[in-house]
């Protein structure tokens, strides 16, 4: 049976009600915790984009919980700030901390006017990224003159005991199976369950044998009217096929072409439902996979009742 967690999002919800809800789902019995990186909310009606690295001290230090963030170095970060703001936190709380490394999304990485690159280049960037954040956390000296990334002469003087584990997200077989050569975990999202399985099956076969993560995205609620509505306002302008969900600019531009998706279509991104035996039936087929790790991000901006719902029934029957 894998661990739950619950996943923080900065893009719907400021950060002072978020470490409230953060504690809030210790006191409710989730194993550990993650959260998003974003400058920018995926819609304007999220209308939020806390900063995640502060965030993320005060949630180590106010809760007990693991917790982790999927990060995107090499342009709004350099991998050496990357390296030595996750040394930190690993260092402050040790065995408590991970990364994410990923290639990034427009929505975020455009405001330092740098060209958004394509897509192979976005991925050679990453992984000269990941050397750099994995020598300097090895304590080198480094100077490294990548194609993409360049570094004079840096080190992390504050290491931890063990460096944070950097986890390779993956919404594609290609990219697992490239995730399987550096990372020390795989983390993906909830899809259809053969997609799930290629991404899966990608990182095993190619030599990936570290934790594999799973965030899925729930909209549960007393009816399913209500459900269906907090699906479509929070989280309607997310299942869209590539290159939308990488290459769109704003939450402005992403309002326009998300403002007429069915609820059919939301629902292949979110679990809809009003039941929890339902969402745990979805839930246990998604275990059969193989998943070590399941964040539950529920899309509404009201954390509370799910929460609620959590500690009183599904944890217990996750469990059971």
């Amino acid at each position: 049976m894998p661990s739950y967690g619950f996943h923080a999002s900065h893009e719907q919800i400021a950060p002072s009600q978020l470490l409230r809800d953060v504690q809030q789902a210790e006191r409710a019995g989730f194993d550990m915790a993650m959260c998003s990186d974003h400058f920018a909310p995926w819609s304007t009606r999220q209308g939020n984009s806390g900063f995640a690295w502060s965030w993320l001290g005060a949630a180590l230090a106010t809760t007990n919980l693991r917790l982790g963030t999927v990060n995107a170095p090499g342009q709004r970060y350099h991998p050496a700030i990357v390296a030595q703001a996750s040394a930190t936190l690993a260092e402050m709380f040790p065995g408590r901390f991970w990364v994410a490394l990923g290639s990034g999304q427009n929505m975020n990485e455009h405001i330092t006017g740098e060209k958004w690159p394509g897509k192979d280049q976005r991925q050679e960037r990453l992984e000269e990224a990941v050397e750099v954040i994995r020598r300097l956390h090895s304590g080198e000296e480094l100077t490294f003159r990548g194609r993409h990334v360049v570094v004079e002469r840096a080190r992390v003087y504050s290491l931890p005991q063990d460096p944070p584990r950097l986890i390779g997200p993956a919404l594609s077989p290609t990219t697992a199976a490239r995730a399987a050569r550096w990372a020390d975990g795989l983390i993906t999202i909830n899809t259809d369950l053969g997609a799930m399985r290629e991404i899966v099956d990608a990182y095993r076969e190619n030599g990936g044998t570290g934790t594999l993560a799973l965030q899925v995205h729930v909209s549960i609620a007393p009816t399913m009217s209500e459900a269906r509505d907090i699906a479509r306002d929070q989280w309607q302008n997310h299942p869209f096929a590539e290159p939308i969900p990488h290459d769109t600019a704003t939450p402005e531009d992403f309002d326009i072409i998300g403002q007429f998706v069915p609820d059919e279509k939301i629902a292949d991104a979110v679990v809809v439902t009003d039941s929890v035996a339902g969402l745990v039936e979805r839930l246990r087929e998604f275990e059969q996979l193989g998943f070590d790790e399941v964040y539950l991000h529920h899309v509404a901006q009201d954390q509370r009742p799910f929460l609620e719902l959590a500690e009183r029934e599904l944890l217990p029957a996750l469990r059971g």
